[in-house]
């Protein structure tokens, strides 16, 4: 910039200043414009190859953990997990039952199982027996499924979750589907998925989990489409997070949140919290979608025309 400056101190010295003088300028002024912007591009196309390779470490860990084991971790049960120097499980499901379906718990006891409780019971200590075990960095002791400490015991997440490479604020997790114990299914099989959102709250002493969208939709279509097929309602890149704190009538459900728009506890894939349906109705675009088909009936499209920029978007990612 230096540079810059003293040419249009020179340019400013004179009486007048030629057309060859002010290109000069011009184009200075261009080119680092220029490369700022391509400095930006790189920056951005880093953390999206930084995302997925760290989302596949977790995937690769996870696995390591299953083939010396013999189970997913958090779901390892006892004797087993103590005598392999991991922590010591409960006696309930999602507890670390060995059923191989990594679930939380809504509460200590039976029949609490819950597949959407992210940061209880079997899902939360996936992280902590990773960790234990080697597999992965960070230091995820926090969380407990001794004496029935089932739920956090703190609020800051990155105790529990690791920090994605990407975004503002995005913390992955890990949720099962399937229509388990008392918890409703956002996925309609026993899959094993990778979630990556804003976390905005942890309730202590609860399995109450809130988060919101922490991608862009250039950022969520070019992760999606990188390993995937770039869409947001099929394969194995969803357009999906998780939150829990919408209510329908008096009562919490596990009611997971699909990321069509800015707006936390939006239903609007038609799942109703029971199952994802992706829908070909007409989705106008509006400046806070994720997706849209521009109001034409088919298959929802990742809204980058215009939103490009916008921190609309979250994404879940199956375990392979």
């Amino acid at each position: 910039m230096d540079g810059l400056d003293e040419m249009i101190k020179m340019v400013n010295d004179k009486s007048g200043f030629t057309l060859i003088e002010l290109s000069i300028v011009l184009v200075i002024i261009g080119l680092i414009i220029g490369g700022v912007l391509v400095g930006q591009d790189l920056i951005q196309s880093a953390a999206i190859r930084s995302t997925i390779a760290q989302i596949g470490k977790y995937n690769t860990a996870v696995r390591a953990f299953q083939n010396k084991y013999g189970y997913y971790p958090g779901d390892i049960p006892d004797p087993l997990a103590s005598n392999s120097g991991l922590s010591a499980r409960g006696v309930y499901s999602g507890e670390g039952d060995g059923d191989g379906v990594i679930k939380g718990t809504s509460a200590g006891g039976a029949n609490n199982n819950c597949g959407f409780c992210v940061q209880s019971g079997e899902t939360v200590m996936v992280w902590v027996d990773l960790a234990t075990a080697g597999l992965i960095d960070g230091g995820f002791n926090t969380a407990t499924l001794q004496s029935g400490q089932y739920f956090p015991s703190q609020i800051n997440p990155a105790l529990y979750f690791p920090a994605a490479k990407i975004g503002n604020n995005n913390y992955i997790y890990i949720f099962s589907g399937g229509l388990t114990g008392n918890g409703n299914a956002l996925i309609s099989d026993d899959s094993v998925w990778f979630g990556m959102s804003a976390t905005t709250a942890i309730v202590t002493g609860s399995w109450q989990f809130s988060s919101s969208p922490g991608l862009t939709v250039a950022q969520a279509y070019n992760i999606d489409q990188k390993i995937d097929d770039g869409l947001p309602q099929s394969g194995r890149v969803l357009a999906i997070y998780y939150n829990n704190a919408a209510t329908y009538g008096s009562n919490y459900q596990y009611h997971p949140t699909w990321a069509a728009s800015g707006a936390a506890g939006a239903d609007v894939w038609g799942g109703g919290g029971v199952g994802y349906i992706a829908t070909t109705t007409a989705t106008a675009y509006a400046s806070t979608n994720c997706y849209d088909n521009n109001g034409v009936a088919g298959t929802q499209q990742y809204s980058t025309a215009k939103n490009a920029t916008s921190v609309n978007c979250a994404l879940s990612f199956k375990m392979q």
